[in-house]
């Protein structure tokens, strides 16, 4: 069992605090993305697992052991770090072997463990070669290889791919969604990349300022965010945020938008009077020419083709939104349109506090 298990970490560098009373569980072979923008204090977090940095207070354990005062060595660890970090004075064969021979492995068992990784990253024939001769892909290979050869029971994944190219930078994330499919081992994987965090991980923590503001699956993240900070960071467009103020007719509430009334929640109807925030997905709003039933009234303000699809900048009162539109959607720049929110996919968030309500 390498389950990772962080209770009330805190880290401070002078007056600056970077990691904030954090508790957060990783479970055995568990994929855990950390996420969040600089500063936010995801690598320290890293770091203090690894004991790269000395938690103020808290509690560190691996497998149920408790690790916080133990050196690196002794914590069953390997960390791949954003810059290569490879020897450049060795082969590729040596530099994974590297950790092995620490470890004093016999000759025969070192080959046979370097030989198996370099296939599972598929740079086998450039074990002979040195770094000099390698891409930055190729090293960004050897260095992951060096981590798993030793077969630890916690990988460790500092921005592994933000030196990399746009397309290479793709083609390494389904390789490395490959490799940690196969050989199992609980990770956790520090980026700022969205895409990387919602395509590889099991679950994702959002850090801001030193603090986890939401721990869950991938697609709950993206679909139900706990709070506006989260939706707007997540997303490419990010979240529609529209300001509304509840009402109550009859027994239904209702949302008052643009001039134009939405049904809200029945639970919303406790809240009459307060302003709300409507949060929505651009590729979760229907823009039609034609008036639309329960729909908001808006004006196109530019038309981005992007091949698959449109994405319209529109003007609904005095706020604006994105929209995924079709590709074959025909309007113009200041003319107007009818958007329909799918009903199913509004968040509902405190407009004062930035929490989800519903």
């Amino acid at each position: 069992m390498a389950e990772i298990r962080l209770e009330g970490i805190r880290k401070t560098f002078g007056k600056v605090t970077a990691v904030r009373d954090v508790t957060l569980t990783v479970r055995d072979r568990e994929f855990v993305v950390l996420l969040g923008p600089s500063g936010c204090g995801k690598t320290t977090l890293l770091r203090c697992v690894a004991e790269l940095e000395r938690p103020d207070r808290g509690r560190i354990c691996i497998g149920g052991e408790d690790v916080t005062d133990l050196p690196p060595r002794r914590r069953r660890i390997a960390m791949v770090f954003q810059s290569y970090a490879v020897f450049p004075h060795l082969t590729v064969f040596e530099n994974i072997a590297f950790g092995l021979r620490m470890q004093k492995r016999p000759h025969q068992e070192i080959k046979k463990r370097v030989q198996v990784a370099a296939e599972l990253l598929q740079i086998a024939e450039l074990l002979e070669r040195y770094p000099s001769q390698l891409s930055g892909g190729q090293r960004q290979r050897v260095a992951v290889a060096r981590a798993i050869v030793v077969e630890p029971e916690v990988l460790l994944m500092d921005e592994p791919l933000s030196n990399l190219d746009a397309l290479l930078r793709l083609q390494m994330r389904a390789e490395l969604k490959r490799l940690l499919h196969e050989i199992q081992t609980t990770t956790v994987y520090v980026t700022h990349d969205q895409v990387e965090a919602l395509s590889l991980g099991d679950y994702v923590a959002i850090l801001k300022e030193g603090e986890i503001i939401q721990h869950d699956t991938p697609m709950r993240i993206y679909d139900e965010p706990a709070t506006v900070f989260v939706g707007g960071f997540i997303g490419n467009p990010p979240m529609n945020f529209l300001k509304g103020s509840i009402e109550v007719n009859g027994d239904q509430a209702v949302v008052s938008v643009g001039g134009h009334h939405l049904a809200a929640p029945p639970s919303l109807k406790k809240r009459s009077g307060e302003t709300v925030l409507l949060g929505i997905r651009a590729e979760n709003i229907h823009a039609t020419t034609e008036p639309a039933r329960e729909g908001l009234s808006a004006r196109v303000l530019v038309i981005e083709p992007l091949g698959s699809h449109l994405l319209l900048t529109v003007q609904v009162g005095s706020e604006g939104l994105k929209v995924i539109a079709r590709n074959d959607f025909v309007v113009e720049p200041q003319q107007g349109i009818w958007l329909r929110l799918e009903p199913g996919k509004v968040r509902w968030m405190n407009a004062q506090t930035g929490e989800a309500l519903v």
